[in-house]
């Protein structure tokens, strides 16, 4: 899987976009809208659904798995009501991003994936 590293301007509109999507369908705290609009979702992604990354929708990434919906990620971290330094542990790492998001907005989060193939792809990312 080759994964676009880089957040272009393009990039960060796109996100902006979304962020007005997942606000328009309810999501209400601007913590969760800024770590949404903050974490370049493209980078969870394989480099062929860079053109979509920011489309609302779940995608898959592989071993039977998919990235969640922006909507899911924002309603679950919404509901988290996370507070800067909470410990947030989850189970089944996918991809990542919800992880990142909970992370962006000041958890420390421990995750845990039961796919060995798939945590190999994570480790790649960028720290």
């Amino acid at each position: 899987m080759r994964r676009s590293l880089e957040d272009t301007y393009r990039h960060k509109g796109l996100r902006k976009k979304l962020v007005e999507t997942v606000r328009a369908k309810g999501i209400k705290d601007e913590t969760v809208l800024e770590a949404i609009n903050n974490v370049p979702r493209h980078f969870f992604l394989d480099s062929a659904f860079g053109d979509v990354a920011y489309v609302d929708k779940a995608f898959p990434i592989g071993e039977g798995q998919t990235i969640s919906q922006p909507y899911t990620v924002a309603y679950q971290s919404e509901l988290l009501e996370i507070k800067k330094g909470d410990k947030v542990l989850e189970i089944g790492t996918g991809s990542a991003y919800q992880a990142v998001v909970l992370a962006a907005l000041g958890a420390k989060v421990f995750t845990i994936e039961r796919q060995k193939n798939y945590l190999m792809k994570i480790n790649c990312l960028p720290t």
